[in-house]
């Protein structure tokens, strides 16, 4: 197949991907949970369906202890999601307390809900704003050391590419990826609630550590073509892509249908993790083959044209 030959066609669509991720993160931004800003998540489970009442009751239940603005998400058919400000552990436990009694709190005799706690954690701001420092130093040592570590790999590579330049391309692949997560979770974040903690970030590592992966398998096979070669890099690039393909699309495939089958039955507390690493395990087999290498084609083209 002659895939290369198409590279401006592929990079056009990457960048118009890349465009609208960048649009999506500037205009609705990511919603950070409490990892992040600080507060107190409570995670409880009724015992039926029917037990359960509405989020805005729940709601209405919880700000009746004056401990301020309060989100409620429901999960699942007999769970609930509270977040709110930092609390002591006595405010924490009247919170369940006026779950279990719902809106027959001050009814004498009334018959307690059979409310149980799954989870419940205080993240303090300044614990929160540290995480925040400490996720985005990790991402970016993260894409420092992946230069370095292609640049290092492909040293012996000097002609036609240098060597740093697949680093370079495989970076620009991997920006592609992380746009694409960040772009979608900022769509979640406004129309549906979705906040970003601390699983999300590993979850980008994650990406980045399996993008790359699957970039070098592919720039790899150029390297060792490229000696023994006779077509121009053009063609040993094509010939690469074809060679290294069927791998990629396989081992990208059984991946994801693995991350959907969690995505489904997994469980509300890993579902958005799974998601992020969906998305952008799927994204990197494309930046791949679709990017990287015509990058490089594309930067080779240059190079004799000056």
């Amino acid at each position: 197949m002659r895939l290369i030959y198409r590279a401006k066609l592929w990079l056009s669509v990457a960048g118009l991907v890349t465009l609208a991720g960048i649009v999506c993160f500037t205009v609705f931004g990511l919603k950070p949970g409490i990892d992040f800003t600080g507060g107190s998540l409570l995670e409880v489970v009724y015992q039926n369906k029917e037990e359960r009442p509405i989020a805005q009751d729940i709601k209405k239940q919880a700000e009746a202890l004056n401990i301020g603005a309060i989100s409620v998400q429901l999960i699942d058919e007999k769970g609930a999601q509270l977040r709110f400000k930092e609390v002591t552990e006595e405010q924490h436990q009247t919170m369940l307390s006026a779950l279990k009694q719902g809106n027959n709190a001050t009814a004498t005799g009334a018959v307690l809900k059979q409310v149980e706690e799954l989870h419940f954690e205080t993240i303090g701001p300044s614990i929160g704003q540290e995480l925040k420092r400490k996720a985005a130093y990790a991402i970016v040592i993260c894409l420092i050391v992946i230069i370095s570590y292609i640049a290092w790999s492909f040293r012996r590579v000097s002609k036609p590419v240098a060597s740093w330049k697949y680093g370079v391309a495989s970076v620009i692949a991997l920006f592609h990826d992380i746009i694409l997560v960040v772009g979608v979770f900022a769509v979640l974040g406004k129309y549906w609630g979705i906040e970003i903690d601390s699983s999300f970030i590993a979850a980008l590592l994650t990406v980045l550590g399996y993008s790359i992966n699957d970039t070098i398998v592919v720039l790899d096979r150029v390297r060792e073509n490229l000696p023994r070669s006779s077509e121009d890099f053009l063609g040993t690039v094509n010939t690469s892509i074809n060679q290294t393909l069927a791998r990629s699309v396989n081992t990208t495939l059984t991946t994801v249908l693995a991350l959907l089958a969690l995505l489904f039955f997994g469980g509300e507390t890993v579902r958005y993790f799974i998601l992020a690493l969906t998305i952008g395990i799927a994204s990197g087999a494309y930046s791949s083959i679709f990017i990287a290498a015509p990058i490089l084609v594309i930067w080779e083209k240059w190079q004799r044209r000056s």
